[in-house]
């Protein structure tokens, strides 16, 4: 991959050698996000067809999910700008010393934030507003997920610490792993005991006829097995960020590095979720069925980021490494191609978003008003696609070269100043429906993306990137 690098020193944006930089790096996140994605489809159509009370049970605590893990993914941040630095400078023994705190790290934050969620799960579904009916199921799901949270940490963290290298595959089998584990777990837990006919004969399926905690089960399984599985590929990487037992001890010189960049992140994505779990409480408050078409619409929409996710994987890695070898030209033009690529395929999956949304809905389920209400915000959203495509390459610019500040101040303005106010005052006000909620939705995604291309195009977040003044160098 060194000599791959290297060669966008003597090339052009649009080139053939810089394509083949990027897309070894991409094309594993891509695969891994659509695995993640037809597996959360699977979930949610799995859990939909129980009934619309379970997927609004489900989908209740979901931002709170986010939340909590998001605070994994910044530290990984934190780490992964460091790293990646570091081997770009070929300063291999930083890197494993870095490498040791993230194991400390992930151990504390697991048990922790594990521990915090077991606790607000007898509270949360109440403090969200969700109705009477679905409180129990919730607290139930969300109990259980929050279980093996420590396991949860080393699949998010580890997986950090091997990206930084520019190993993206690895990650990406473990993912592909635990989402067929969930899968074959959901069949047998989520739902009793039943006959199928198959080729003219009828077969018996076993099923333990859990409903939502069997699909909660599922999950919480899933991520122990990826976490022990993570934790092996890290022990065994050759790429220099195999944790040594005398880098476990904390080091407060590195930790502070790490967390100048990641404590900035986990403010954003702390502010990100703690306004959806807002904004899912205002839709909440619309009733069960529209929380229901939220919940699943949000899930469909979801297949449509996974480029974008997997181009902003390779900007963050790509974007570290070249800090580290200190050319600034290099940065600018993987950059912008980066961007470009980003946005025009998700200018094609939004396409396709506007084009079917009712078939998309009606993959989770067959309530006929969940449907109709998912479709129409689907079809809204899709033009949101490029938006969001331009914000997710420019995250991973920052992200990799440390520059996590001014994100963190342009999502905290956007989404309480527009998504959240406007919410506000679209449903508590005016007494509008789910479509104006949407609305609200897309009018932050865009606001964000123009600030971001804003902060791109002034160049600061490149000042004193190459000086050794800067939080993430030498």
């Amino acid at each position: 991959m060194g000599a791959n690098i290297a060669s966008l020193n003597k090339r052009g944006k649009f080139d053939k050698s810089l394509i083949a930089v990027i897309m070894p790096l991409a094309w594993p996140t891509i695969l891994e996000q659509a695995l993640q994605t037809i597996v959360q489809f699977i979930d949610s159509a799995m859990v939909g067809r129980i009934s619309a009370n379970a997927s609004a049970a489900v989908g209740l605590t979901q931002t709170v999910t986010w939340l909590l893990s998001g605070l994994f993914f910044a530290a990984g941040v934190g780490f992964l700008a460091v790293i990646s630095r570091a081997i770009g400078a070929d300063d291999r023994d930083y890197a494993q010393r870095t490498a040791g705190q993230a194991v400390v790290v992930a151990v504390i934050m697991g048990l922790v934030i594990g521990a915090a969620g077991m606790a607000l799960s007898f509270v949360l579904p109440t403090w969200l507003g969700g109705a009477e009916e679905i409180r129990r199921d919730a607290t139930i799901y969300f109990f259980i997920i929050n279980v093996p949270m420590v396991f949860r940490s080393a699949i998010i963290l580890f997986g950090a610490l091997l990206r930084a290298t520019g190993d993206m595959r690895h990650p990406m089998l473990v993912n592909a792993m635990m989402n067929a584990i969930n899968v074959v777990l959901n069949f047998f837990l989520i739902y009793s005991t039943r006959s199928v006919s198959l080729f003219g004969f009828d077969v018996t399926i076993p099923g333990a006829g859990m409903g939502v905690a069997g699909a909660a089960t599922a999950t919480a399984i899933s991520y122990v097995i990826g976490g022990i599985a993570m934790t092996g590929l890290l022990i065994k990487s050759d790429r220099g960020v195999a944790p040594k037992k005398k880098y476990l001890k904390p080091d407060k010189a590195i930790l502070k590095r790490c967390f100048s960049i990641a404590l900035p992140n986990a403010a954003e994505r702390t502010v990100v979720c703690l306004g959806s779990t807002v904004f899912t409480a205002l839709v909440a408050s619309l009733g069960t069925i529209s929380l229901a078409a939220h919940s699943i619409a949000i899930t469909a929409e979801s297949a449509f980021y996974v480029p974008g996710y997997g181009f902003q994987a390779a900007a963050t890695t790509l974007s570290g490494l070249t800090a580290g070898e200190g050319d600034e030209d290099k940065l600018d033009r993987m950059s912008e191609t980066l961007m470009r690529i980003t946005v025009f395929c998700m200018f094609i999956t939004g396409l396709l978003l506007f084009i079917f949304p009712q078939a998309m809905m009606s993959l989770f389920t067959r309530d006929p008003q969940v449907i109709a209400q998912g479709t129409v915000v689907l079809r809204i959203v899709s033009v949101s696609e490029p938006f969001f495509a331009l914000t997710l390459s420019l995250e991973g610019v920052f992200n990799g070269v440390g520059d996590t500040k001014m994100p963190f101040i342009i999502s905290l303005c956007s989404m309480w100043g527009v998504r959240i106010l406007f919410t506000f005052l679209c449903v508590k006000v005016f007494g509008m429906g789910l479509a104006s909620v949407w609305m609200c939705m897309i009018a932050d995604v865009i606001t964000r993306a123009l600030c971001m291309f804003a902060r791109y195009r002034s160049g600061l977040w490149k000042k004193g990137l190459f000086t050794k003044n800067h939080p993430a160098a030498e």
